[in-house]
């Protein structure tokens, strides 16, 4: 399977999905706009369009242009129907390709903090491997309106729409199921003044590093996840 990943900054990698993909022997190709001229692969050379996260918002096209492209290229790849998933703000650029609104939260989520299935999700082929609650890492500001059409499967306290379905081919993931504590850690020196602000949902650099307990768990239930979703 030909993987194809849209990185919006160097220190948010695929994290635990590269291991998937090399254990599966899939091969990974990347689009990397951060860098001074990205280029888009032919869509024939995509199988499974995999978008990652960043500290852009969707609209912000002013300041970094390659959005309008990347937005664009993502609904072909639905109107295609390749396997798209996207993570943080790749679950954003999903949503507003869809239709809907992408907007700041009240307060951001940072940290470790559960999500909770709904009841159909719990009993979907996908997720029936997934304790509920579940814990997971988060690092967003923004939110999205759930698109049309789409299933929600799960949401957290302080952010409704967390995880998303649609037509068993798109997957819009708000939290960061493929983290490791080598990104974390990343995250933490990049953007690590967002911890400084207040929040109720905002943790502790203390607080996060606690969390690493939860990823080895993490990695294995989106082994079985992937395994699912492109079988």
């Amino acid at each position: 399977m030909k993987i194809h990943c849209f990185q919006q900054v160097a220190f948010e990698t695929p994290g635990s999905i590269a291991e998937w993909a090399h254990h599966h022997q899939h091969s990974i190709n990347f689009t990397r706009f951060y860098e001074r001229l990205p280029v888009f692969p032919l869509m024939n050379d995509v199988d499974f369009l995999l978008v990652l996260g960043g500290s852009m918002n969707v609209d912000e096209e002013a300041k970094y242009p390659w959005l309008r492209e990347e937005k664009e290229f993502i609904r072909q790849a639905i109107s295609a129907g390749k396997k798209v998933m996207g993570i943080c703000l790749g679950s954003q650029l999903i949503a507003r390709v869809l239709g809907s609104k992408v907007y700041p939260q009240s307060t951001k989520e940072i940290g470790f903090f559960p999500v909770h299935f709904t009841k159909e999700a719990t009993q979907h082929p996908f997720f029936n491997h997934f304790k509920n609650p579940y814990m997971v890492f988060h690092w967003h500001g923004d939110t999205f309106h759930l698109p049309a059409g789409v299933a929600l499967i799960a949401s957290s306290h302080n952010c409704k729409n967390q995880l998303y379905l649609a037509d068993n081919n798109v997957l819009g993931v708000q939290f960061h199921i493929e983290m490791n504590e080598t990104i974390i850690n990343e995250m933490i020196h990049y953007d690590g003044d967002e911890l400084n602000e207040k929040g109720r949902y905002i943790q502790t650099k203390e607080v996060i590093k606690n969390g690493y307990q939860y990823l080895a768990q993490n990695k294995n239930d989106l082994f079985s996840l992937l395994d699912k979703f492109i079988a």
